[in-house]
């Protein structure tokens, strides 16, 4: 007998597309629906504020592969979901249309924060999250455009470095202290300050932007000592925002996101939901949070559409990120909120470095730069609550592997 049994997922990012992948390989018989906003098929982000950006590969690179899912299922793109009857299991899309599910996973992602200031408005002015987006700043950057980056976070300075490596002029406006403040400590950013200026890029910080200038068009951003900067391009990296209001609508629990379990679940036993639109709680953090990160995407979408399918899966990751700047790569483990000592093993001047963040003698986070293996160890560490010897962390001649075993 067939499976007429359906499984709806509101959202084509990464997170939606792994969810209905993991759907059908945790042995659901029956229809899996992808629900996708824009007017393409699942795709990954990473790769849109690099080599899109730069020219260097087409939208193709970002294409998700479902592996053995692909052909069970179903993509329906450029499908806007308005709401959800949780009591009839239906869903109503912005054509009027009727859907039912019998399970649902809400991967609605997230929507960049804009600026309410004078000039706006003014066309030339973007934000920077989906393809359309990339495509639309690789026209100015192939162009050779003066482009100004208002927030020095990770996607403001990934598209700061491939701007300059396609040769545009650069502004960064950053309004704290140093770039990527909410991410890596002083040191890591103020090192990253310096790379952005030795390749080109006029990185100002403290900037405190009061405006835009322009007419027809943005011609520059101006601060509120007065200072205008000229533009052909402004992109604005200031944050995003957790696209709750059809989970909010419909009832659920929303708390700085889509309040789930983790198992990816909401309180209804019909519904989960993955990804940058969830709040969630990391056993091996002990508290409860909302990541914008690949990884997040990916692992909690696989449990969502696994749970959902009858798999109990549980998403219990320790929060890692990437930004690949000017050809340096930089990777980030842990996600602690207070800490009270650096240790740095070498230093980015002379090559690849790490710094341990510690607290009480425990190793509660780490960022690496050009150090992929020394980070996957600290990794390790953190898991493993591992307090280990200062001195030995310290020495780039002491092994790592070493200092864990030595701690455990």
């Amino acid at each position: 007998m067939a499976d007429d049994r359906t499984i709806v997922v509101v959202g084509g990012g990464q997170a939606g597309g792994r969810a209905a992948e993991a759907a059908c390989a945790a042995g659901w018989s029956g229809r899996v629906l992808v629900l996708a906003g824009e007017p393409r098929r699942p795709y990954e982000r990473p790769p849109l504020s690099k080599a899109v950006l730069t020219g260097k590969a087409g939208l193709e690179v970002t294409d998700l592969d479902l592996g053995e899912a692909a052909e069970r299922v179903e993509v329906r793109t450029g499908v806007r979901v308005t709401g959800i009857d949780r009591t009839a299991r239906t869903l109503t899309t912005a054509h009027g249309e009727t859907i039912g599910y019998d399970g649902l996973v809400l991967a609605t992602g997230s929507r960049p924060r804009t600026l309410s200031l004078p000039g706006a408005d003014l066309p030339g002015i973007q934000t920077f999250r989906d393809a359309d987006d990339a495509l639309a700043l690789r026209e100015s950057v192939v162009a050779g455009e003066r482009i100004v980056v208002i927030g020095g976070g990770y996607i403001g300075m990934e598209i700061a470095a491939s701007a300059r490596a396609c040769e545009c002029p650069v502004t960064v406006l950053e309004a704290a202290p140093t770039v990527m403040a909410r991410q890596v400590v002083r040191g890591v950013g103020d090192w990253f300050v310096e790379l952005h200026r030795r390749h080109g890029a006029d990185v100002v910080l403290g900037a405190k932007v009061a405006g835009f200038e322009g007419e027809q068009r943005v011609t520059g951003v101006r601060l509120d000592d007065g200072t205008v900067y000229p533009a052909d391009r402004v992109v604005v990296g200031v944050g995003i925002a957790p696209n709750v209001e059809l989970a909010d609508a419909a009832g659920l629990t929303v708390d700085d996101g889509i309040v789930v379990d983790e198992h990816a679940m909401t309180e209804d036993p019909a519904i989960a939901a993955a990804g940058d639109c969830t709040s969630h709680p990391n056993p091996l953090l002990g508290r409860r949070i909302r990541l914008e990160s690949w990884q997040n995407a990916e692992y909690q979408g696989r449990a969502a559409g696994a749970t959902l399918a009858g798999e109990l899966t549980r998403h219990a990751q320790l929060p890692w990120f990437w930004s690949d700047q000017h050809g340096v790569n930089l990777q980030m483990v842990g996600l602690p909120e207070h800490w009270d000592r650096e240790i740095w093993r070498g230093t980015p001047d002379d090559g690849p470095c790490i710094v341990f963040l510690m607290q009480d003698g425990y190793v509660v986070g780490a960022q690496a730069i050009d150090n992929g293996k020394d980070i996957a160890v600290a990794r390790r560490m953190i898991e493993r609550d591992a307090k280990p010897d200062p001195d030995a962390l310290a020495d780039p001649a002491a092994s790592l592997k070493k200092v864990l075993k030595a701690a455990s």
